[in-house]
């Protein structure tokens, strides 16, 4: 009842089967994998911050030739799904409750007690309580890429939806430590150019179930 109009029409979509992130990327991580870190809030264990989707593509790809598999960012109907809980979801507000303080890092609790304050920025991923599929901080914490162009939902059923062929944006989901709760929800949706870096953005990845 309080979605905003881009978060409908309310659409069945089915989904094959995958594996995301537990956690955001962190700057540990980062470093591992590209030799520098280029967050705000610095810590190994903190998301990675004041990365673009463009460089998000560009880890992908260095991680990809490590490691022998195919990470990518997750499309905005996988990011949702996992978000909600999956198959054992309880339905929340939030990615693993209806109270927010449970499970996100958002304006209340870090933006607004002042960049003086130790709480103020970006926390290490998976200290507050993790959704049904045990994945942490998909409320909060840093905004995190997904694949997909920003576009309109359709209102049919869909398989495996990725969204618009093209367009001037990207989707980011999930809410951010210097966002209001409002911006956390599992429906929220939120779009920018692919270039743009800050500090509140972030990303987790993905991969398909065969390839274990």
């Amino acid at each position: 009842s309080d979605a905003n109009s881009d978060e409908k029409p309310t659409h069945r979509v089915a989904l094959s089967d995958y594996m995301i992130g537990k956690t955001e990327v962190t700057q540990e991580l980062w470093q591992a994998v590209m030799g520098s870190n280029p967050s705000y809030f610095k810590s190994n264990n903190r998301p990675v911050e004041k990365v673009s989707w463009n460089d998000c593509q560009e880890f992908i790809k260095k991680l990809n030739s490590l490691t022998g598999l195919n990470f990518r960012l997750p499309t905005e109907a996988e990011w949702e799904y996992a978000a909600r809980g999956g198959s054992q979801s309880k339905g929340y507000k939030y990615a693993g409750s209806n109270t927010i303080d449970d499970v996100a890092w958002y304006t209340v609790n870090c933006y607004d007690k002042g960049s003086s304050h130790p709480d103020y920025g970006t926390h290490p991923v998976g200290q507050k309580h993790p959704n049904e599929l045990g994945l942490y901080d998909m409320s909060g914490n840093v905004w995190e890429w997904c694949q997909d162009w920003y576009g309109s939902y359709s209102s049919s059923s869909q398989t495996n939806p990725v969204g618009p062929s093209s367009g001037p944006s990207r989707v980011f989901r999930g809410g951010s430590w210097n966002y209001p709760g409002n911006c956390c929800t599992v429906s929220y949706r939120d779009h920018i150019s692919t270039y743009y870096r800050d500090s509140c953005k972030g990303f987790r990845v993905v991969r398909t179930a065969e390839q274990r």
